[in-house]
């Protein structure tokens, strides 16, 4: 048995700064009796602009986006109003990125590449008090929970790492020795299970530990 209609629409913001991608889920609401777009936003600013002025019911939020984020819009929309109802919006399966967002106040974590079979019901849910999370993020949650954490030097060296810089550039930027980044280095290599600086980076950026540029 399907759940009731609301009395009125189901008021939708849409944050994305990808034209295309906006377009397709007015595209998906705009065939909807109970759900109405209300607004679109290209960055965190903007999301949070019409966020006040809009009051959705519901806001999909990307994360990556220019200018302010979707984690720091998430926050800043979350610490106006505790009660604002988020779903994010990503391509990535990463679980730290997942975890923020999370934390943040996102209620739900919803896969780009699921939005044709998934938006609807996820919108319903989340509006009915329920969170989703796409069981691809889910299962990476789940791997990975138990697992010791970067401290937020590692992460630091880490982010150097992925953008080619050697380890005495490292040093000199972190105002540590080259022993001290070969220690931290070997603390990353086994906390993420890695052999090597490349494996690093790569996992780094799928778990969104660090951002993708």
């Amino acid at each position: 048995m399907s759940a009731p209609s609301p009395a009125r629409p189901i008021s939708v913001l849409c944050v994305d700064d990808h034209p295309l991608l906006r377009d397709g889920i007015a595209a998906i609401i705009e065939s909807q009796s109970d759900i109405v777009l209300v607004g679109e936003a290209s960055n965190g600013h903007e999301a949070i602009a019409l966020h006040r002025s809009l009051k959705p019911d519901i806001t999909l939020m990307d994360l990556q986006m220019p200018e302010l984020d979707g984690i720091s819009a998430i926050e800043q929309i979350c610490g106006e109003n505790p009660k604002a109802l988020i779903v994010v919006l990503t391509t990535y399966e990463g679980d730290v990125q997942a975890v923020r967002a999370l934390k943040a106040g996102a209620s739900s974590y919803l896969l780009k590449a699921s939005l044709r079979h998934e938006l609807l019901g996820t919108i319903h849910s989340v509006y009915e008090g329920k969170r989703f999370i796409s069981p691809e993020v889910a299962q990476q949650i789940a791997l990975h929970s138990m697992r010791e954490q970067l401290s937020s030097r590692e992460v630091s060296v880490l982010e150097l790492v992925a953008n080619g810089k050697a380890n005495k550039d490292i040093a000199g930027r972190l105002s540590v020795s080259e022993e001290t980044v070969k220690a931290h280095l070997r603390s990353i290599f086994l906390k993420l299970d890695v052999v090597d600086r490349t494996q690093a980076a790569a996992v780094a950026i799928r778990r969104g530990i660090i951002p993708l540029h």
